[in-house]
């Protein structure tokens, strides 16, 4: 039997409820047990780190196939394991779109491939994402999808986004919900309050993104199906979610990093790299997304990373597309900016990234219990470095974190017991 023993870290699994300084077995890539060893096995000295279940990220854009040249499956899963990513959910919106089973089977081979992160395909919910019919949503869940989405684009049509749930939950699938009413969103390029009005650029209003989670709740309830809420970002949002739960509809949400920690005052400097769609919201509504992770109410962080190629996004502000990336950088922001502060403790933060996203995709991962696989991170909370976004492995360069000084990062991360990231040996 092949045996790893990962020695004297800080083991942190939520989904347990395990917080201690202990060692962790594994064996044949999957988890022995949480304890003291003294086999004889190859060892990794984790003091002074945590060793956590492998970080998920439910909401990323690998935009195979179609615009290669801005990331592929294989530069955003090695992009993920070198942000202590073991787990990754690629949203449909490729070109053609994943609205098939073809193309679900595609993306896993292709992820397979890769030798990373683990490549979960979310099949679209409506064919070629024209909201207009139902994609084959059992025959994509018999490819291995493991949930439905038009991100990228609202499910315009009500009936339709009915069926959806309808449909998904026959499979036990969640719909997750990309929130925006276009016709009030228009043309708009930034969130619409002071700054868009200082700025002389165009407004997405929050009402743009509250009255379509509204609806769906509304649809969620009345159906039973399984929603999931896509990177909430206003304060009406989060209470809108909050109050649902409260009364038992089956909804859950997310929350991006960047919609945890900026704001929209970060356009003033007409820079394109801080234009993504929600778009950055006020402080007030920074505030509420926050308060929504600490009291539960917001289930999972994310990074919806979304490279573009640096021609695209190199232009005026009002013409560049909406997207950032984050895969690499996510882990020291949360921790510079909210667990250093205070604002979110480390077993929160841990359980958005890692056991609660699992429990929506239904995958057998976000736990470090026995038997499991081994898929593990050990992060370093006290190294400090300045993000580059020019080393990324990613192909993209579109972070808004590019420069910033932080601490924190993944020193190692592990797939099936084997080490697809170590930063002792980049």
């Amino acid at each position: 039997m092949a045996k790893l023993i990962i020695k004297n870290g800080r083991i942190l699994c939520p989904a347990q409820g395990i917080d201690q300084e202990a060692d962790l077995l594994i064996e044949d890539g999957r988890i022995a047990g949480i304890g003291r060893f003294a086999d004889k096995a190859e060892t990794i000295d984790a003091k002074g780190l945590l060793v956590v279940p492998g970080l998920i990220d439910m909401h990323v854009h690998f935009r195979e196939p179609g615009k290669e040249e801005e990331e592929t499956i294989a530069s955003g899963s090695a992009a993920a394991v070198a942000g202590g990513f073991t787990t990754v959910a690629t949203m449909p919106n490729t070109e053609p779109p994943v609205d098939n089973e073809a193309a679900v089977a595609f993306q896993r081979l292709q992820g397979e491939r890769a030798g990373k992160a683990r490549v979960l395909p979310i099949g679209a919910v409506s064919a070629g994402r024209a909201g207009e019919r139902l994609a084959e949503i059992g025959q994509m869940t018999r490819a291995g999808a493991v949930a439905f989405s038009d991100d990228g684009d609202c499910v315009k049509n009500a009936r339709l986004m009915r069926a959806a749930l309808q449909y998904a939950a026959m499979f036990k699938k969640p719909i997750i919900d990309h929130c925006e009413d276009r016709n009030l969103s228009g043309s708009g390029v930034m969130h619409a309050g002071y700054w868009s009005v200082k700025l002389g650029l165009g407004g997405m209003p929050a009402a743009a993104e509250e009255t379509m989670v509204a609806r769906d709740i509304t649809l969620a309830e009345a159906t039973g199906g399984r929603l999931h809420i896509a990177h909430v970002s206003t304060a009406g949002a989060v209470d809108i979610v909050r109050r649902a739960k409260q009364r038992g509809v089956p909804v859950t949400c997310e929350a991006a990093v960047h919609h945890l920690v900026l704001t929209d005052e970060c356009v003033a400097s007409f820079d394109p790299v801080f234009k993504m769609n929600p778009p950055l919201r006020s402080a007030k509504d920074v505030e509420a997304v926050r308060a929504g992770v600490a009291d539960g109410t917001i289930d999972c962080i994310v990074t919806d990373h979304a490279p573009h190629a640096r021609e695209e996004k190199e232009v005026e502000f009002p013409y560049a597309p909406f997207g950032v990336i984050g895969l690499e950088s996510s882990l020291p922001v949360l921790v510079t900016k909210l667990i250093e502060p205070g604002l979110l403790t480390w077993p929160l933060a841990i359980a958005a990234m890692t056991v609660r996203p699992a429990q929506i995709l239904g995958v057998e991962a976000g736990t470090l219990e026995t038997g499991r696989l081994a898929d593990v991170t050990l992060i370093d909370p006290k190294t400090e470095w300045t993000i580059d976004a020019e080393r990324f492995h990613s192909k993209s360069r579109n972070c808004p974190f590019h420069g910033w000084k932080v601490r924190g990062r993944a020193a190692m991360t592990l797939v099936g017991g084997a080490a697809k990231h170590d930063a002792r040996n980049p």
